[in-house]
């Protein structure tokens, strides 16, 4: 019996394939199972064309038989089988594709294809057996041919005897070493695991021999293992099945089985396309959060499959970080897939269904915030954030797709509001979409900043996560409307009559103010008679691009160099403080340093912001009890 080289360049692409193309060893029984499926593929298509051929699918099957004792792994089929020849030219040629080939030659226009393309998933057997073994007959022949190979040393064809029309395909499992468990792949349960996990979809039936436990007859308590021949795949894959046949039920089950999250999801999208790529998909919007979502341990990503067989587990490409909470799969036939079938090429029909994908999504949120508010709401109290980040990252490239879903906490409707709720509620006089920052609504509600702009009956979102304002920042307006901070120097929606009173107040009293600005060197850009305070004594308010709240979030980061806003002390005229304050510059400057103080400390604190010196505070106050 000869011995043949395999060809040079394919001698060195079987090295690379032992050791580095796979990541995963267990891939090699997905490629077997792909490779089985196609070979009775191929006498389903030639049926299609030959008369004398009857394809009865019952007939044809998948078959994977492990031997512990003699650490052998089978993986049988009854497809269409290989002569001499194109075991020669199939299997002694790395790369050589027969189902390709077929591919090319046969028109396929009844949703079947091909899986196998690129010749080369047989060999990743060698990554856990030292012998394989090929024994094959083809249909039409009545001979039968053994391919058997150790590797890269090549390979030898003698005829053997067989019964059937079909491939048998035999590994000689490795022995366990101390890195790797090669007994694993003989084990009933990991074998079903794998099955489930790439090819679980394969539209024939992939069969074994399960043990399972029973009752003995006329026994109470007695047991027996019996060893029954079972089909360990689900063959037809629900997003293939027509809608109108599934429940809400089915895509639930679904969910749990693909262990996509313990909740209920919130809302399912079943999607068909056949168009310029062809692809379907289902995909959840989960209920709750998952616990790891906001760490670097969180993996974003689809499942893909191409043409039902498990490609990647999560395809990142598929989904934009905005979108990074849905859970599900996508099955295209169109994919172009590199040799290992387990990375992607970034190819054109990628991108288009990612961009499918997630106009998809938003189309799906806008139905449920429209038709759904209840649920709307759910989401959004755990998945809004991301939102937020989707504006404010990759400098606003997103903001478009986005604004539309993002809602804030109304100070009218006491509820969370659309900003299309909000600009549509609008009076005419109103210029600004007006805003306040802080820790929370019942914050927020107390601000002293917030009389004027309350009192003129403008209503005011409350943003109360660190991420809102930056967004809106990127942001800038919403339907022409810019937004405003009810902290900024000018909320543009003061009086000319109320505008002359200030700037007098500011004249008559610009020596005070010099004064308690000389107190506040470096604390404050400015102190200024308050516009927008009507029963409280002070407020902090600010100018330029960064705000009193980003400046709290800033500095609660690593490296922030200690950013501060141009803060600016605004005083009540028309509180009695005040008049407090006229008196102690005339008569007391260091009462005057006092009240300047206490005032500045004060406006602080309603801001949430720490005081530089808690003990002089404490002390001052003493000072005045006193």
């Amino acid at each position: 019996m000869e011995k043949k080289q395999f060809q040079a360049e394919s001698k060195r692409l079987l090295e690379m394939m032992i050791n580095s193309i796979y990541t995963k060893r267990e891939v090699f029984l997905r490629e077997l199972i792909s490779n089985s499926s196609d070979a009775i593929d191929k006498i389903y298509y030639k049926a299609l064309t030959d008369d004398s051929l009857v394809f009865d699918k019952d007939s044809y099957y998948i078959k994977i038989v492990s031997d512990k004792e003699n650490r052998t792994l089978k993986v049988i089929d009854t497809g269409i089988g290989m002569t001499r020849d194109e075991l020669e030219s199939n299997l002694g040629t790395i790369a050589k594709s027969g189902s390709l080939a077929f591919k090319k030659e046969t028109e396929l226009k009844d949703g079947h294809d091909i899986i196998g393309q690129f010749g080369v998933g047989f060999y990743a057997a060698f990554m856990v057996a030292d012998v394989v073994t090929v024994i094959s007959r083809a249909l039409g022949s009545d001979e039968a041919y053994k391919w058997e190979s150790t590797g890269a040393e090549g390979y030898t064809i003698e005829p053997v005897e067989k019964d059937s029309v079909g491939t048998e395909i035999i590994l000689k499992i490795k022995e366990n070493t101390e890195e790797e468990n090669y007994d694993e792949f003989l084990e009933e349960y990991s074998l079903k695991s794998i099955v489930k996990k790439y090819s679980d979809f394969i539209r024939y039936p992939i069969k074994m021999d399960v043990s399972t436990s029973r009752k003995k007859e006329g026994s109470e308590d007695e047991w027996e293992t019996v060893v029954e021949e079972q089909t360990v795949n689900s063959m037809v894959p629900i997003w293939r099945k027509n809608k109108n046949e599934l429940t809400d039920e089915d895509y639930t089950n679904f969910y749990h089985e693909k262990h996509y999250g313990f909740d209920k999801p919130l809302k399912h999208i079943h999607t068909s396309v056949d168009g310029a790529v062809r692809y379907n998909a289902i995909l959840f919007i989960p209920e709750n959060i998952p616990f790891d979502y906001y760490s670097k341990e969180f993996e974003k990503g689809l499942e893909l499959y191409s043409n039902g067989v498990l490609i990647m587990n999560k395809c990142a490409d598929l989904l934009p970080d905005h979108f990074s909470f849905v859970k599900g799969m996508v099955d295209s036939e169109d994919l172009s897939l590199n040799i290992s079938r387990e990375m992607l090429q970034h190819d054109r029909q990628l991108k288009l269904i990612a961009k499918n994908i997630s106009k998809k999504i938003k189309s799906e949120l806008q139905f449920l915030l429209k038709n759904d508010r209840e649920n709307y709401e759910k989401f959004y109290q755990s998945f809004g954030r991301q939102l937020k980040y989707g504006v404010y990252s990759d400098f606003g490239a997103n903001k478009e797709e986005l604004q539309d879903l993002m809602m804030f906490y109304s100070s009218k409707e006491k509820k969370l509001v659309t900003l299309d709720e909000y600009v549509s509620r609008m009076p005419e006089d109103q210029k600004y979409i007006y805003y306040a920052a802080g820790e929370s609504v019942e914050r927020l509600e107390k601000l002293p900043q917030a009389e004027l702009v309350s009192d003129k009956g403008y209503e005011i979102l409350y943003f109360t996560e660190d991420i809102d304002e930056f967004a809106i920042r990127m942001l800038m307006n919403y339907k022409e409307k810019e937004f405003k901070s009810i902290a900024s120097g000018d909320l543009g929606i003061e009086s000319e009559e109320e505008k002359k009173e200030a700037e007098t107040e500011a004249k008559e009293n610009k020596e005070l103010f010099d004064a308690m600005k000389e107190v506040l060197s470096g604390k404050v850009k400015d102190i200024r008679v308050s516009k927008r305070l009507k029963s409280h004594p002070v407020c902090l308010a600010s100018e330029g691009d960064l705000t009193i709240e980003m400046e709290k979030v800033l500095r609660q980061m690593p490296n922030s160099q200690d950013v501060k806003a141009e803060k600016i002390l605004e005083i009540n005229p028309n509180h009695e403080v005040f008049q407090s304050l006229k008196d102690a510059f005339e008569k007391d400057k260091d009462k005057l340093s006092l009240y300047t103080n206490l005032l500045y400390n004060q406006a602080l604190l309603i801001e949430g912001l720490p005081i530089q010196d808690p003990v002089e505070f404490t002390n001052d106050i003493c000072k005045i009890m006193v």
